[in-house]
């Protein structure tokens, strides 16, 4: 069974599970906006939607803090969510977010590599969710090999809008050949 609140380190990153305490560090970073401006959920920099957000973090208890290894700095998080053991398994991997100043650089990549190679050890595939708009979130995916299916969403977000969102995925196979494996 995979453990979706594990501590995994990297060279740049280290990821430990969200706690109640990390919550003033975490909304520090999260309260740019330009962070959420292309994210269906485009208002999660205020408070209350951040709230309810670190609230659900907490509560499906598969969220982990992303830290910067070399400060210790708060940078973000993401989560393990979805897990289905049927067929080989499968998890979602989502609700990631970095702060900016983290964008497009090692930091990303290595905490999608630490997770998929943790998620991949248990289950056969990672799944992706992803607004259908948000074609920051979906450039990324792409860089790191994931791979866009048939497979569609509705998601409900904060104050009741229905996004569309697509699946990406990377299975145990193609991560083991793709941009992301050492």
């Amino acid at each position: 069974m995979l453990d979706r609140q594990p501590v995994l380190e990297g060279e740049h990153v280290r990821l430990r599970p969200l706690r109640e305490t990390d919550w003033e560090a975490l909304f520090a970073v999260a309260a740019d906006p330009l962070l959420w401006e292309q994210h269906p959920a485009h208002d999660r920099w205020c408070e209350p939607v951040f709230r309810a957000f670190f609230e659900d973090a907490l509560a499906h208890q598969g969220a982990l803090l992303a830290l910067d290894a070399k400060t210790g700095a708060v940078i973000g998080s993401s989560r393990f969510q979805g897990l289905d053991e049927a067929g080989g398994g499968s998890v979602e991997i989502g609700w990631t977010f970095l702060a900016r100043l983290y964008w497009g650089g090692v930091h990303n990549h290595e905490m999608k590599r630490l997770m998929l190679a943790h998620a991949l050890a248990s289950v056969a595939e990672v799944r992706f969710l992803v607004g259908a708009t948000n074609t920051r979130s979906r450039r990324a995916l792409e860089k790191i090999g994931a791979v866009l299916t048939d497979r569609r969403e509705e998601r409900v977000m904060a104050g009741g809008a229905v996004i569309p969102h697509l699946t990406y995925v990377i299975t145990r196979a193609s991560f083991a050949t793709g941009p992301l494996a050492r």
